[in-house]
């Protein structure tokens, strides 16, 4: 293709579709965007090849590979989710049993395509409970997953010093992770009763007490204290599952 009204024009064409693509992977339409990425791609390599410039040329080429590059990804996403979507998994805590971190349970789930997380726990009041939700957003800030919303619904402490406190800490806890540019939103369900986080990449996690999960340690100075991995859990089931392994099992219901 040498005709440069042709040339152009293709190459605007691919400039529209790859546009879409990005709208679409922002979007988190994946498979609809790893569509418009190829079909872009091919009409953008059309244009490459056609073009006599070679600063052009050059320019064209590191374009087509970093399209290409999240095209991959994508489609590796979408090839993952739909394999493990099928699936549902469960985990039973004993009584005393340690190795449960937050990390070991959850750092799976923090990859690239996470932007936000909806955790739903009826007790985030207590000191210790806001410590057990500070914890978990260290490792969420830790990770590499591009979480820029936190969504917490709770219930309200009982008593009125008790509100005042909680929601003081809960807005320390705000601020700090603003600093992270990670917004935490907090709302306050007294009805509420599931414990259940939400990540918008798919996953689902249940746990019967929530991140709650863990034993006082006998005093502050004991092994445990400080790691989660070696602090004594309470007795709970964790289970875990993709969005589309709901969705099917309603379907089959229905």
């Amino acid at each position: 293709m040498t005709d440069p009204t042709k040339l152009a024009g293709v190459e605007s064409s691919a400039i529209n579709i790859l546009k879409r693509a990005v709208e679409l992977d922002q979007g988190r339409r994946f498979e609809e965007a790893v569509v418009c990425y190829q079909e872009g791609l091919q009409l953008l390599l059309d244009v490459m090849k056609g073009t006599p410039d070679k600063v052009k040329k050059e320019k064209y080429r590191d374009k087509i590979q970093e399209y290409m590059g999240r095209a991959e990804q994508l489609k590796e996403h979408v090839k993952v989710s739909k394999s493990e979507g099928k699936v549902h998994e469960q985990i039973q805590i004993d009584n005393d049993a340690t190795g449960y971190s937050y990390s070991v349970i959850f750092s799976r789930f923090l990859d690239q395509f996470l932007t936000c997380i909806e955790i739903e726990d009826p007790y985030i009041r207590s000191t210790h409970q806001i410590y057990n939700l500070l914890r978990f957003c260290e490792l969420v800030v830790k990770s590499a997953a591009p979480v820029t919303e936190i969504k917490l619904t709770t219930g309200r402490d009982d008593s009125a010093d008790g509100q005042r406190q909680q929601q003081n800490k809960l807005r320390n806890l705000k601020t700090s992770l603003a600093n992270h540019n990670v917004t935490l939103h907090v709302e306050y369900n007294d009805d509420l009763h599931d414990r259940e986080i939400r990540f918008n990449n798919g996953w689902i996690v249940k746990i019967g007490r929530g991140l709650d999960m863990y034993k006082a340690t006998e005093n502050n100075f004991c092994i445990g204290f400080c790691d989660f991995d070696l602090r004594k859990c309470h007795k709970t089931t964790v289970d875990i599952f993709h969005k589309d392994y709901v969705s099917s099992a309603s379907d089959s219901v229905t």
